[in-house]
């Protein structure tokens, strides 16, 4: 089976499960496990922060972000189709109490003047914007990256206006590949991080969350009271090193897989891709095909290949560690099969 649902769907390699036999480990609620704190230490550095976090996923981070971040009555200022307000289970709401305000982005790209003109003025009948949410790349948007200098002009106008700014970077590892933007750059422009281990990177479980040490000592509270206060995690924490060690730089692989099969599926008639492909994301528009997305993605298991329904007349395939080259001309052939 092709599988091109998501790169969540990565098996560890041969290295991680190796690193993660071997792996020292230690009680981590007490601060003992020496491979959860070298992989904190290594991704904080890498990421141009104080400290970091390890925790058990990206919804995870980013909702312990917001609770650190924010009081209960706030509000926070996000992109209307982003990770954080899509696919998290209004979780903002329920665990945090804040409430989003959403704003529509090109390309889940927020200029700077819709987020000035979001942010609250001072009036005891409004609620105070307590952060904003920047998602790079935008999952939604088809993996777009979110330019370097965009998100500096909004940490800018942030700082003027006393507004923590926290990067879902679930896939900022990609966009740092894509762009040749150095991960420490975007901590520049943001007050906190998170970024997945367990997509493009392929370790099996795990995220980070990196800040200054105050918000990281804060943050280690809110993981402890959601219940992500884990133990021996070393063997977790093990194959998270080997991923930022080693699985980095290949994600142009990935990106390069997207586009040629992006240009495969261009010429397939009643198909056509509806986003700018910079990274490992392909969404395709099948309105055309006179088939619906439940049929496409039944057809396509039928022979072999796993997408998802993005949409009501979209599909999203998303290239990975553990689909070859020659897997992507396999998929275009059953695409093309079933287009007819």
């Amino acid at each position: 089976m092709i599988d091109l649902r998501s790169d969540t769907v990565t098996k560890p390699t041969e290295e991680m499960r190796k690193a993660m036999y071997e792996a020292e480990v230690g009680d981590d609620v007490y601060g003992e496990d020496p491979t959860v704190n070298k992989l904190e230490k290594r991704a904080a550095q890498m990421l141009g922060k104080e400290d970091a976090l390890f925790v058990t996923s990206g919804t995870q981070g980013n909702q312990i972000a917001v609770l650190t971040h924010c009081q209960p009555g706030n509000e926070i200022i996000l992109e209307e189709e982003s990770h954080v307000f899509y696919y998290e289970g209004a979780g903002i709401s329920a665990l945090a109490g804040v409430q989003p305000r959403t704003v529509k982005g090109k390309r889940g790209n927020m200029t700077v003047e819709a987020i000035k003109a979001a942010i609250r003025p001072v009036d005891i009948h409004m609620p105070k914007t307590g952060l904003i949410i920047l998602e790079n790349t935008h999952n939604r948007a088809g993996g777009a990256v979110y330019p370097l200098e965009d998100m500096k002009n909004i940490y800018q106008l942030a700082q003027e206006k006393g507004i923590p700014v926290h990067i879902d970077g679930a896939r900022l590892f990609n966009a740092a590949v894509a762009s040749d933007v150095a991960l420490s750059e975007y901590g520049r422009y943001s007050d906190t991080i998170q970024v997945c281990l367990s997509k493009g990177l392929g370790a099996p479980v795990g995220s980070v969350i990196a800040g200054s040490k105050e918000f990281i000592e804060e943050a280690r509270r809110w993981r402890k009271m959601l219940g992500g206060g884990l133990r021996q995690v070393g063997v977790l924490a093990a194959p998270g090193l080997v991923a930022l060690d080693n699985m980095i730089d290949r994600l142009s692989h990935d990106h390069k897989k997207a586009r040629v099969l992006a240009e495969g599926i261009s010429t397939i008639k009643g198909l056509s891709v509806k986003n700018n492909v910079e990274t490992n994301i392909v969404v395709v528009d099948i309105s055309e095909s006179g088939k619906n997305v439940g049929q496409w993605t039944e057809k396509l298991k039928e022979n072999g290949v796993l997408a998802v329904a993005f949409g009501e007349n979209l599909l999203r395939f998303v290239t990975h560690y553990d689909v070859s080259e020659e897997e992507i001309q396999r998929a275009l052939s059953v695409l093309n099969k079933i287009a007819g």
